[in-house]
């Protein structure tokens, strides 16, 4: 049985609904079969809003322009109550909350499109001035033939490190990268989105030379079954290898997963005190993230040996990861500190929609999957509920996702109106993100280019220079002029 219409009209506060839908008001307690939210809305609102949303008997939903709210929660609410006084019934008893949610993503995700068609984002070519909105930059390669770089490190020196997803390490001399890699890297597991992930050098590492590293660590389980978790190591560079490894974490082979695979997190930060935090994903299990003895789906904190700090919170729990500072959290790979609060951010993939910058506080439960903004990738809805009493809820989030990934605080001169501001790396909307953040909170978001492949990864250099990982490439942003 056919009917139509369940949103609000941006002009009037309802939508037109056809007479068959008044007829048959008595639907709206009756349950709406399951499916993609995609078929749902063409077998519900189409055949007034259109196909594309672009309008038809009822306005269109792409144009932004709304008198009851435009926001998640006013959709969400306009379909849930409706507007019966004019002729629009609630749909609260037809769809189940966590469908209704399904469509709000879906009309987010068709309003972010039309958006992205209508605007012409910069896509800046070699050494031309680009004009963002507080300063004109100019970007050129500064480092070229390379394979999916997913980590930069900049040593003393005028040297630097980069890593490639499959399981190269590279030395960077005076902006050229060596002929060879360097030896003596473990073995990576290179499947799916396994790698070698970060690199990251020691705080006083022009004293001490160590440096960090995390990577898919390919295993056997008792089955000789071939598994794969993030593992953190150290070493040292002498005489163009990598030596003096140490373990710093490894998680228990019980909890290791197929290789290859999602989700492995591999983010790396030091903070003023010298303690190290990393990232491990959940491996495409949400339950795994709310698991404490589990170490997928954390933030983990620990000394720069690897000890496990007592004031960790839950170091003095039996039965759990002692190593654990945050949970909760789905493929964190953005990982950075404000070098003004001292505030931990992460960065961290949702699902279809909902991918999230959050603070990142002791002991706190971050959600993932009991509650969630985005849904299931096929369209299909996910969860009820968006917030939870006890869970922490996200500084902001991206509908559509954008597919996030690296993070990092600007603390350089060259650009002194971006000082302390937040950048951010994107791999499907191929985006470069500029974020400014007060008291915890986001106040403004600036895309400076777009289109120029996936970005793994953005950090400042040594030279106040804007350093970027693109899929072949590290390009170097710096003021124009």
């Amino acid at each position: 049985m056919l009917f139509t219409v369940l949103f609000p009209s941006r002009r009037t506060g309802a939508l037109l609904v056809s007479a068959f839908a008044l007829l048959s008001s008595p639907l709206a307690a009756q349950a709406i079969r399951t499916g993609t939210v995609a078929e749902r809305y063409a077998q519900l609102c189409a055949s007034c809003h259109g196909a594309e949303l672009q309008g038809g008997q009822a306005p269109s939903m792409l144009d932004d322009v709304w008198v009851s709210g435009g926001d998640d929660e006013s959709l969400a609410r306009s379909i849930r109550n409706g507007f019966p006084e004019k002729g629009m019934p609630a749909w609260s008893a037809a769809l189940p909350e966590k469908e209704i949610r399904a469509m709000v993503i879906f009309m987010l995700e068709k309003r972010a499109q039309a958006r992205r068609e209508q605007t012409q984002f910069v896509k800046p070519a070699e050494s031309i001035a680009v004009q963002s909105e507080l300063h004109a930059y100019k970007l050129d390669t500064w480092v070229g033939d390379l394979v999916e770089p997913w980590g930069l490190a900049f040593l003393p020196g005028n040297r630097a490190l980069v890593t490639e997803k499959k399981g190269n390490l590279y030395l960077v001399e005076n902006g050229r990268r060596a002929a060879t890699p360097i030896k003596g890297v473990p073995e990576v597991d290179i499947d799916g989105q396994a790698g070698l992930f970060d690199v990251v050098p020691h705080p006083d590492h022009a004293r001490n030379g160590w440096i960090y590293f995390a990577y898919s660590d390919p295993q056997k389980d008792a089955d000789g079954k071939p598994v794969s978790l993030t593992r953190i190591i150290r070493g040292k560079l002498r005489d163009g290898a990598l030596v003096d490894q140490e373990t710093i974490f490894q998680g228990p082979l019980q909890y290791y997963r197929p290789d290859g695979g999602v989700h492995f997190g591999g983010r790396i930060a030091f903070d003023k005190k010298g303690y190290l935090y990393f990232t491990i994903g959940e491996r495409g299990d949400g339950r795994n993230a709310q698991d404490l003895a589990r170490p997928t789906g954390k933030v983990h904190r620990v000394f720069d040996d690897g000890r496990i700090p007592e004031d960790n919170p839950f170091a003095k729990r039996t039965g759990v990861d002692r190593t654990i500072w945050s949970y909760g959290h789905r493929n964190p790979q953005g990982l950075a500190f404000d070098p003004v609060s001292g505030n931990l951010f992460d960065a961290e993939h949702g699902p279809r929609g909902g991918d999230e910058l959050n603070l990142v506080q002791p002991g706190r439960n971050y959600g993932w999957p009991i509650i969630t903004y985005g849904m299931n990738y096929d369209g299909t809805a996910m969860v009820d509920i968006t917030a939870k009493d006890g869970m922490e809820q996200p500084v902001t989030y991206w509908v559509p996702s954008l597919a996030v990934c690296g993070i990092n605080f600007y603390t350089g001169d060259l650009f002194p109106k971006w000082k302390n501001q937040l950048f951010l790396a994107s791999l499907a909307a191929e985006e470069l993100r500029r974020i400014e953040i007060k008291d915890g909170k986001v106040l403004k978001q600036e895309t400076l280019f777009k289109n120029l492949g996936r970005i793994r990864y953005v950090i400042g250099g040594p030279d106040g220079a804007l350093y970027v990982l693109l899929p072949t490439r590290i390009a170097r942003i710096s003021p124009a002029g």
